[in-house]
C-alpha cells in the first residue's frame, strides 16, 4: 500500500496550490480519504476528508471557503485545492486512507506560505 503526495510548494500569501495524492496497492475506492497537515510545534490537524464515492465532504473550520477536495477513482487520486494561502497555513501535508482498522499513511508535502 502506497500513498504519494506532490505539489507542495512556496507560494505567496494569496496565492493557490494544488495537492495530489497518488494512491497504489489497495482498492482505492472503497477508502475514506483524508488530507491532515502538520506544522512545527503543532499538533497534526484534520484539512479536509472525502467519502469513498465522493459524495461528501468535510473541510477543518479555518479551511472551509479556500480549500476543495476532490478525488478520481478512476485514477486512483486525491486532489487538494488549495486557495486564498495564508502564512498559517505552512505545514507538511499528509494523505491518509482510511477503512476500518486498515490506515495508510502518506510522507507528506511542504506548503510554505510566505512573501
Amino acid at each position: 500500500e502506497q500513498l504519494v503526495e506532490s505539489g507542495g510548494g512556496l507560494v505567496h500569501p494569496g496565492g493557490s496550490l494544488r495537492l495530489s495524492c497518488a494512491a497504489s496497492g489497495f482498492t482505492f475506492n472503497t477508502y475514506t480519504m483524508y488530507w491532515y497537515r502538520q506544522a512545527p510545534g503543532k499538533e497534526r490537524e484534520l484539512v479536509a476528508r472525502i467519502t469513498s464515492t465522493g459524495g461528501l465532504t468535510e473541510y477543518g473550520d479555518s479551511m472551509k471557503g479556500r480549500f476543495t477536495i476532490s478525488r478520481d477513482n478512476t485514477k486512483n487520486m486525491m486532489y487538494l485545492q488549495m486557495n486564498s494561502l495564508k502564512p498559517e497555513d505552512t505545514a507538511v501535508y499528509l494523505c491518509s486512507a482510511e477503512r476500518g482498522p486498515f490506515v495508510f499513511w502518506g510522507q507528506g508535502t511542504q506548503v510554505t506560505v510566505s512573501s
